[in-house]
């Protein structure tokens, strides 16, 4: 399996090909995804800092504008999911998924600690009782998915759980280098650093497509 594109060969070819697109929008997205992501390669030393530099990153490829309407973060993932997947011809993220990262997908499924109904038990939010069978359930058909080789229904189950991870750091519901959170984090960074570089190869492939208006556009 060939590893993702570089940090420097995703700007050199973002900066040779960007004139040539009708999407002003799609040049700045990947303009601030590649920023973050070029920052997180020179963060060695802290997994926990890395881990949000990549996911601010991963939003700046995939959020669209800020609306009126509510649009979860789940379906706002499937969307950008659907059409990465429908640019990857040769198949790269589904060979990450099913080959590279098995063994940590099923550990990051595993963990209750990025799954949202054990949060919410914890908090006293009734209903929530019965997260373990929950966290099983999910987990088979998480597995099913996996062995079936349905990557897109895998890729929202992943993002979930580091959705969940995201919004423990940025929210301080976390210690800073905290033994607990050591797996889930370093699981996480290794994902995301593999994954992003080819999310965003793949955009720049089908610049024609509709990776939608800008989160915060430029103002002049």
């Amino acid at each position: 399996m060939l590893a993702p594109p570089s940090h420097a060969e995703l700007k050199a070819r973002h900066r040779a090909e960007r004139d040539g697109w009708a999407s002003r929008d799609l040049s700045i997205r990947i303009h601030r995804a590649l920023s973050w992501l070029g920052r997180s390669d020179s963060e060695t030393d802290d997994e926990d800092v890395r881990f949000l530099l990549l996911w601010v990153a991963f939003n700046a490829a995939y959020a669209g504008p800020i609306t009126n309407e509510s649009v979860s973060e789940r379906e706002a993932f499937r969307r950008y999911f659907s059409l990465l997947l429908i640019c990857d011809r040769h198949r790269r993220i589904a060979d990450a998924i099913h080959q590279r990262f098995s063994n940590e997908i099923r550990v990051l499924l595993a963990n209750p600690y990025v799954y949202a109904p054990f949060w919410q038990h914890q908090a006293g939010e009734g209903g929530h009782e019965e997260w373990q069978l929950w966290l099983e359930r999910d987990n088979r058909a998480a597995q099913t998915a996996l062995l079936s080789g349905e990557t897109d229904r895998v890729l929202s189950i992943i993002f979930g759980r580091l959705y969940v991870l995201r919004n423990q750091l940025v929210h301080g519901g976390a210690t800073w280098n905290s033994a607990i959170n050591r797996n889930q984090v370093r699981d996480g960074v290794r994902i995301l650093s593999w994954l992003l570089p080819i999310f965003i190869d793949l955009m720049m492939d089908a610049p024609d497509a509709d990776w939608g208006g800008l989160h915060y556009p430029v103002v002049d």
